[in-house]
């Protein structure tokens, strides 16, 4: 096997025209992997399989990464070579290994992070050729509204610039962005600059790390790409001002959807209709400036790429999983005793997770969760957006299940409007708080004032989150009884 990089540079180089021989040569692989790679249709990634052995150097890794990271920083005479390394693992850290396994290693390593020169930033644009930027806007997702970020890719040629609107900023929804845009516009474009803080990697000093994955989507589509400079949106300036035009012209008022892939779709169209303008400098359409952006566009390759990461995790006692530190998983919606502790495979989507058993059978599907705020798909509180939309489910909802007895009777004894009315504050509020506030300003509300509305839930909350007020001595307010008491003037 060798890293995505070196299989994007070998179909690189195959496109600019150079024979089998000069690749096998300059890139130092053999012609049969030359081969391999040029004609292999699918590099979407594929389940990991387990590890069958160990490397005694694993247990120095993180080390490692750290002092190559260091380097970056450093004048490029003055970094860390494999023998180095060596000599300091063995004196700082009385490791047992020879100078060839750590030199292997940390060959392996570089290569599997991508650590390589950087791509020169041509600041002429030619025809077919994109800057990727992300931004952000308030949309209400199935009548929540939440702060979500959105992937602009312009054409600085022509001007186009076309939108997707995906809840996170990580490779998983670059590439999916990418992917579907690709697709609309029926080709590729030669090169891609990004922005360096964006999710699919980052240039550090005169290097340039990427994502496993966006390598493998970079290599499958056969798309050059680099990254801007640190603080120089000036090298990106097409994408940064489209990032504001769409804000201002597509999110205003606040959208509102239900599914963003069906947002989407219709997002590429609208995209496209604010291009019936003329260009800023050339005084041509944008749209027609574009054709010469498709017509310099590389073609789709034969097979789809599948946007996905694996990892493999070994679920808790209660047959959960946790990703991305804070997000909790239910392994099956009911109870499987031979799914706790056990070692399952997590395929990471843009909008979902998937998780299969060590076999690789499917055993359930769930929404994908972002931020930094806790989630769990046990919690009721997933289930308000849609029961909101479908107050006809109350009877048999997890979130009736989970309402203290008292308050689950007042819903029950209201009619459907007013229950219906209900479930959308409930669902307001929980967002805002979490289900646990939620439920502890209805309780209150409901036992000041007999019934749960917005003003009583409002004021619950508030007096949740307010501290006592201690005062430095006793405050007798008997002045003010005798002062407005009966029979005072």
């Amino acid at each position: 096997m060798i890293s995505m990089s070196k299989v994007h540079s070998i179909r690189q180089m195959r496109m600019r025209g150079h024979s089998v021989s000069e690749i096998s040569r300059t890139l130092e692989v053999s012609r049969d992997t030359v081969y391999k790679y040029l004609e292999e249709s699918d590099l979407s990634p594929r389940p990991p399989a387990r590890r069958k052995s160990t490397s005694v150097m694993d247990q120095y890794r993180p080390l490692i990464i750290s002092w190559l990271e260091e380097d970056a920083k450093s004048w490029h005479k003055q970094r860390h070579t494999a023998k180095r390394i060596w000599e300091r693992l063995v004196a700082e850290e009385g490791a047992k290994v020879s100078d060839s396994t750590v030199r292997h290693y940390v060959c392996r390593l570089k290569k599997e992070l991508g650590i390589g020169k950087e791509r020169f930033l041509d600041l002429v644009w030619a025809p077919g050729e994109a800057q990727a930027d992300f931004g952000e806007a308030d949309f209400y997702v199935m009548g929540v509204r939440r702060r979500l970020s959105y992937f602009v890719l312009a054409f600085p040629f022509s001007n186009v610039g076309l939108a997707q609107v995906f809840p996170g900023e990580n490779a998983e929804c670059v590439c999916q962005a990418l992917k579907d845009i690709f697709e609309y516009i029926g080709g590729v474009p030669a090169r891609i600059v990004f922005d360096n803080a964006a999710g699919v990697g980052r240039r550090i000093g005169d290097n340039v790390r990427t994502t496993e994955l966006f390598s493998a989507f970079a290599a499958h589509y056969g798309f050059a790409f680099s990254f801007c400079n640190p603080n120089a949106g000036h090298e990106k300036g097409s994408v940064e001002n489209k990032v504001g035009f769409v804000r201002r012209n597509l999110f205003v008022p606040v959208p509102s959807f239900d599914t963003g892939k069906r947002f989407n779709k219709s997002l590429l169209d609208r995209c496209m209709a604010l291009s019936e303008k003329d260009h800023w400098a050339r005084g041509e359409e944008e749209r027609a400036l574009f054709v010469e952006d498709k017509v310099a566009l590389i073609g789709l390759p034969g097979q789809s790429f599948d946007v996905v990461r694996y990892e493999i995790r070994k679920t808790d006692k209660l047959g959960r999983v946790r990703l991305e530190s804070n997000h909790v998983y239910s392994v099956a919606p009911e109870p499987r005793p031979e799914l706790a502790l056990a070692e399952v495979v997590c395929a990471l989507r843009a909008r979902e997770v998937s998780i299969a058993d060590a076999d690789g059978a499917l055993v359930v599907t769930h929404p994908r969760a972002y931020g930094s705020a806790p989630t769990d798909t046990s919690d009721p509180a997933n289930q308000l957006a849609l029961l909101a939309r479908k107050p006809g489910a109350w009877g048999n909802s997890r979130v009736r299940a989970a309402l203290p007895d008292e308050l689950r009777a007042y819903m029950d004894g209201l009619d459907k409007d007013a229950r219906a009315q209900r479930i959308r504050l409930m669902r307001n509020v929980s967002a805002d708080k979490g289900w646990s506030a939620m439920v502890s300003a209805a309780e209150s509300a409901l036992a000041r004032t007999g019934r749960v509305d917005e003003a009583g839930m409002a004021v619950a909350a508030l007096r949740s989150e307010s501290a006592p007020v201690d005062y430095d001595e006793p405050v007798d307010l008997g002045v003010y009884d005798a002062a407005f008491g009966k029979g005072a003037m």
